[in-house]
């Protein structure tokens, strides 16, 4: 199955024929895409144009719509909300789950992301920084909040910058990190629909003003993947550089990329479908093999 993340930059009129959605625009020929193989669509342009028709078959199809703002950063998103055949069950678990069941899940979460941290630092620089033995250490809940220990070793030591500062305002690399992190934050919603969890009731993350506080927590262990992409475009441009469509081009390659997991080679969107699975499962307390993937490396070619 092919997942498409579609970017629509530029004024559009989208309509959906024969099963496609149709954008069409005042300079090229319409291009046509169909909708089961539609991701995300990124609206990303205020002059794009599309009706309640085209939001629902494209939600009907499995895929999700994200408006992005000024700052490439998302202001809204559709999701499919009857992916799952015991959708309603799975809601009402989630939101009974015991504080014990949270903690381990979040134990697994922290301990995946601090790993992926250290592999990505080993691939890139030839050393871990010390994260992958601290992932070990990672106590249920995360009670000495070794998350935000290795987050401060990680970032100066990612892109060789140790003056960088991961969320910062400035004309750097956080504008590309933060584009990454809406497509990758789209994906893991959707792949949360599809396996009958509500992406807004959290295992940790509870901000009040997040409303995908679920897909906040589920992604953490995704990030290097965006990361490692964001580090290699600046290799070869200048982290001070416009987001324009090509760097946003390269950083949705993220979706073209096949990873190495566990003996397999599997596309980002099959790993968020199988840990969104492994996650409802587990809350359900149907399995307990809840593990999220860590050091998620391209395959060759």
């Amino acid at each position: 199955m092919i997942d498409r993340v579609v970017e629509i930059a530029n004024p559009a009129a989208l309509s959906v024929s024969h099963d496609q959605l149709v954008i069409a625009t005042e300079t090229a020929p319409p291009v046509h895409t169909p909708l089961s193989e539609l991701a995300v669509v990124l609206v990303a342009h205020p002059r794009v144009t599309l009706t309640q028709a085209v939001l629902s078959r494209i939600a009907n199809n499995g895929g999700s719509v994200v408006t992005i703002d000024d700052a490439f950063l998302p202001a809204s998103m559709l999701l499919p909300l009857q992916a799952h055949y015991i959708q309603s069950e799975r809601f009402a678990k989630q939101t009974q789950m015991s504080t014990p069941l949270r903690k381990r899940l979040w134990k697994k979460i922290v301990q995946a992301k601090i790993r992926a941290q250290g592999a990505l630092l080993k691939e890139l620089h030839g050393d871990d920084g010390g994260l992958v033995p601290m992932s070990a250490r990672v106590q249920s809940g995360d009670r000495g909040n070794l998350e935000s220990v290795a987050a401060r070793r990680y970032w100066p030591l990612v892109f060789g910058n140790p003056k960088f500062r991961r969320g910062g305002i400035g004309p750097d690399q956080n504008r590309h990190l933060d584009y990454g992190y809406t497509v990758l934050r789209a994906l893991t919603a959707r792949a949360l629909c599809a396996a009958g969890l509500h992406p807004s009731i959290g295992i940790w993350h509870e901000n009040r003003y997040d409303p995908f506080s679920l897909a906040a927590d589920v992604m953490e262990p995704f990030r290097p993947v965006v990361d490692r992409r964001v580090f290699e475009w600046i290799q070869d441009n200048p982290p001070y550089g416009p987001l324009d469509q090509q760097a946003r081009g390269w950083l949705l390659g993220i979706l073209a990329d096949r990873y190495s997991c566990n003996g397999e080679q599997r596309t980002l969107c099959d790993l968020l479908a199988r840990t969104a699975d492994e996650l409802a499962r587990g809350m359900c307390g149907e399995e307990n093999r809840f593990n999220p993937p860590y050091h998620l490396s391209p395959c060759a070619g």
